[in-house]
């Protein structure tokens, strides 16, 4: 039986999404099309695949039992023909989906643009959020090219390169008025903080620290994202407890001063991971080791 290869990415995409609209916004195709793929689909497997229900699209038993295969299937394709490929990063000109948590984006993201524009201004980066769900990013099928962020238990299909660690620091207003060179712990549990809620990962970890230290943290307001704590520290005597990264690019604001936590906190891995679709990818290897070299770059205070 012939099958048309060009439907089975748009399959998986499909499986990760439950929903038309997401998933043509993913392939960048109108949901027409992505129906009339799927109808395509359905002929070619000679079942319904997905369900429509109030919540979104359900895939039926033999979905469920296709998709590993079909992925894997890809996945041996890509190794073959990509490894294939020569890349000249000068001249390529590609658009490559990227899914960094909110402490990658800012921490390591601007230098990394920095880099790419330097030696491969046709590389185009398209950047989707990743919180605590894998599947969500499209990397789980192979659709986003990496994440970044912390993986403690990746799936077998994910590929982990360590990048960095992160330590974490405090950051204050700099005429706080009664915080010098220094926070005691006694001052600590004292002050009110700002909470940075997300990535989800790091909130557990940054919260099992400060339980392992027996130090009490009295939060007055929690955020969704890092550019919100400057602002809000700058016009309070408020506390924040945040990565070194984050906290050397907040200490060029002149309004706010970085000191050490009262006790040692501990760190976190900073990661990246991909499908084993890439391993063999010249493109993806050369983004790959372009990130590893300007994270540990950044991590060395020269980049």
């Amino acid at each position: 039986m012939k099958y048309d290869l060009n439907l089975l990415p748009t399959f998986l995409v499909l499986m990760e999404e439950r929903n038309v609209t997401r998933a043509a916004e993913r392939l960048g195709i109108t949901q027409p099309a992505l129906s009339n793929a799927l109808n395509r689909l359905r002929e070619m497997l000679r079942d319904p695949l997905f369900i429509r229900e109030r919540y979104g699209m359900q895939p039926t038993e033999m979905a469920r039992e296709l998709a590993p295969a079909i992925a894997a299937a890809l996945a041996s394709i890509d190794e073959i023909v990509l490894g294939q490929q020569e890349f000249d990063p000068a001249k390529a000109d590609r658009l490559i989906t990227i899914a960094p948590n909110s402490y990658v984006e800012f921490a390591l993201i601007p230098a990394i643009v920095t880099r790419l524009r330097e030696l491969a201004p046709g590389i185009k980066l398209r950047l989707i959020p990743f919180g605590t769900d894998l599947a969500e990013t499209g990397v789980m099928s192979g659709s986003t090219a990496m994440v970044l962020g912390r993986f403690p238990d990746p799936p077998d299909n994910l590929v982990v390169q360590h990048l960095l660690d992160e330590t974490l620091a405090c950051v204050v207003r700099a005429d706080h008025p009664e915080v010098g060179d220094s926070i005691s712990r006694e001052q600590y549990e004292r002050m009110k903080h700002v909470n940075m809620l997300p990535p989800g990962r790091l909130r557990v970890g940054l919260f099992q620290a400060l339980e392992r230290q027996g130090l009490k943290r009295d939060v007055a307001v929690s955020v969704t994202h890092f550019l919100a704590i400057p602002e809000m520290v700058a016009v309070t005597d408020y506390c924040s407890t945040l990565p070194q990264l984050i906290c050397r690019r907040l200490a060029r604001d002149p309004r706010l001063k970085v000191l050490p936590s009262p006790v040692d906190l501990g760190g976190f891995p900073v990661e990246m991971a991909w499908h084993t679709r890439y391993r063999h990818d010249p493109a993806h290897r050369w983004l790959r080791s372009l990130i590893i070299d300007v994270a540990r770059e950044v991590a060395a205070g020269t980049a």
